[in-house]
This record gives structure tokens, sequence and C-alpha cells, in this order.
């Protein structure tokens, strides 16, 4: 039995009838066509203004208001100084971005970015190899010999004048405002300068990336890189790089770590953490297996081998993607225009 009480409507109270309201049955094959038959609604609302520059595929939204407006609170909490091991230093923030935004953060950036599953030769010795990235990226800045003027175009940091055309052999593009707004919050908490936004989408848990470390010379000494969670949970594993054996000397004991990334938190890495500490996101298995998960990090490049070095690894060969909501999926730029086409 639900009863409808009286309700004030106008400063009247209007009376409602109480009756026995039957439950409605429906097929599961009703259920579930009538579920799927609309994409999920977006958790933000885009306002019309638009990044854009020559170098992107297509206009990016700028953030949502309401986001940028959630951001002047971040961090969302206090920082955790972890450095009780040999040569890490670590400022973890669980969450960084409120929670009440993360969400929709993801939703956004997932659906307006473009990204690609990026595809790059190595060649070792005689032997040239095809690299498949296991995940897709993105990637906007140019270091710090350069400069982007407020038309968009690229000048040199020290001068001000043009830059030569031939200066990179890749196409920097700046980064775009939805991301912007994140760096600067970022930089007014960290107090470092960071002039590259690297983003990652890992489509669900077979997306992974090995053990590595962002110790790149174009960094410099002791880079300074914040890494931003949003979506599904994933591990953030680290381990002590082998130390060399020196005569007389007795090696301090390392533990490896484990850091369960949720969405919004963040992880600054800095000091000595990159010449000495390896990091990966393994595989994963489980509920959020099924989920994604994007990865922010901004760094800091030093010169033009920075420049270069990113685009090559993070753009590449590979073509453009973007999220199709409906199909639940990233799918190619021109598919996602053919079959806008074939519909209409």
């Amino acid at each position: 039995m639900h009863t409808l009480v009286p309700v004030t409507a106008g400063g009247r109270r209007v009376p409602l009838w109480v009756k026995q309201l039957k439950p409605v049955e429906m097929k599961r094959g009703a259920l579930d066509s009538f579920l799927t038959r609309e994409p999920k609604k977006l958790k933000y609302e885009v306002g019309s203004g638009k990044s854009t520059h020559s170098s992107y595929p297509f206009a990016i939204p700028h953030l949502p208001a309401a986001f940028a407006e959630q951001l002047g609170f971040a961090p969302a909490e206090e920082s955790k100084l972890i450095n009780n091991q040999l040569d890490l230093d670590l400022v973890y923030y669980q969450p960084y971005i409120p929670s009440s935004i993360a969400p929709g953060v993801f939703d956004f950036l997932r659906q307006e970015l473009p990204f690609y599953r990026v595809r790059y030769n190595i060649t070792r010795g005689n032997v040239q190899t095809l690299v498949n990235t296991p995940r897709y990226t993105t990637v906007f800045g140019v270091d710090d010999t350069s400069r982007f003027a407020p038309d968009g175009s690229l000048v040199d940091a020290k001068t001000g004048k043009p830059a030569e055309k031939n200066r990179y052999k890749c196409a920097p593009r700046p980064i775009p405002q939805c991301l912007d707004e994140l760096r600067k919050v970022t930089e007014g908490t960290t107090n470092e300068t960071f002039n590259f936004c690297l983003v990652n989408y890992y489509a669900d848990g077979k997306d992974s990336i090995s053990y590595h470390s962002d110790d790149e010379r174009f960094l410099g000494p002791n880079p300074a890189i914040a890494s931003f969670s949003l979506g599904a949970k994933r591990d953030f594993l680290m381990r002590h790089k082998p130390t060399p054996p020196k005569a007389g000397v007795v090696a301090e004991e390392t533990k490896d770590m484990k850091l369960p990334l949720g969405p919004g938190d963040m992880v600054l890495m800095r000091g000595t953490t990159q010449a000495n500490w390896l990091h990966s996101i393994p595989k994963r298995a489980g509920p959020e297996a099924g989920k994604g998960r994007i990865n922010i990090t901004f760094r800091k490049a030093m010169v033009k081998g920075g420049t270069e070095n990113y685009y090559q690894y993070n753009v590449g060969m590979g073509g453009v993607h973007r999220w199709d909501a409906k199909a639940e999926k990233m799918v190619p730029v021109m598919a996602e225009v053919d079959a806008k086409l074939g519909s209409s």
C-alpha cells in the first residue's frame, strides 16, 4: 500500500487520492531492451567555450563551469607524505579531485579528448619491430625552449620570435583549457611548474603498463611528476631499481609498494624517486576489470628532445579515436563520422 500525502502547491494544500498501486511486471528481454535503448546520460553539461588549434583533430570543449568551480576546493583531502624508504619521495592525495565531480570529470575527458592507439617502430640491432601500445594515449604541451603565443603559434621562449618551422618533427599543441585548469591548480598546490600533459585511457583491466621509470634526461635531474587517476580503481605498483653492490657497504633493504588508486587520487613523485624507483599498472581481474580508467600526468620537459619523444610515443602513427557513448568504446574518428552519416 502506497499512501500519497497532501503536498503544498502555490501556498495551498492539495488533496491527493489514496489508492493501491500494483507492481508492474516486465519480461527480462523487454527490460534489457528498455535499459539499453539509449546511451548513458553524461554527468556534465558542455558549455559554449571551446579550445581550438590547427593541430587538434577537433575542437575540445572547456571544462564545465561546475567542475571548474569545485576544483577551487582542491585538494579534497590533506596529503600524505611517503618518504620512509631509500630514495623515495611521494606526496599522496586520497583524493585530490573532489569526489562530487570526479565521475563527471572522467566522463567528460573520455568523451571530449582525442585519443590514439599508438604504433611506433623500435630498432634493436638489425631488427625493426612494430609496437602497438596496449592503451589509448594523448598528449599536449611543448618543452621549455618554446611557448605558445596567444594566437596558438609557437615562439622561442627566450626571444619571443616565431619558432623556425623545422624546429620540431612533430606538431606540438597547447594544453586545452579543460586540462590547463587542473594544471594551474596542481601547480599552486605542489609549488612545481609543468609544461606537458599526458593522458592515458585504460579501456579495461587488460590494458596495462609495465614497470618503468620516467627518468629521461630531457626532464632534468630530480623531476616532479603529478599523476592523477580517474574512473576504475587500479593498483599502482612500485619497486626500487636494483642497487649495484659496493665493497664494504651493506645495501639498505627496500620493500615493494602498492597504492590502490581510486577516482580523483593524485600521487606526486619527486626528488630522487624517478632515478631509483620503477612503477607500473598491472592487468586486473575482478569487479573493476570491465571499467575504464584515465591517468593524467603533468610533467616538465626541459629541451626539444622531450617534445619529440612525447609526441612520438603518445600520438605516433596511430589514428585518432574518440569515445562512442552508445557503443561504449573508443572508435576511429572517421568511423564515427561514417556512422553518423549513415544514420542521417
